[in-house]
């Protein structure tokens, strides 16, 4: 008796792994921008923490990194063929 041979397939294609790559590096650099602001001293308060890049650069790049995420997870590119 031959076995049978299973053909491994993936469940994405290669570009919404690229995709889904690009958009967990979005989503990382979010998180980086939203780290600091603190001061060395606990004693002394920093507006440093309410500035742009905390409040609305970093929570909007998270976002459209999640964003890109879900696209890739969706993106059917068999549909397009």
């Amino acid at each position: 008796m031959k076995k049978k041979e299973q053909k491994h397939e993936f469940l994405f294609e290669k570009i919404n792994y690229k995709i889904l790559l690009i958009g967990i590096g979005v989503i990382a650099l979010g998180f980086i921008l939203m780290s600091g602001g603190g001061s060395e001293d606990p004693k002394v308060y920093s507006d440093a923490i309410f500035n742009f890049r905390r409040i609305r650069l970093a929570p909007t790049t998270v976002l459209i990194g999640f964003v890109i995420t879900i696209y890739a997870i969706l993106k059917n590119p068999k549909k397009n063929q």
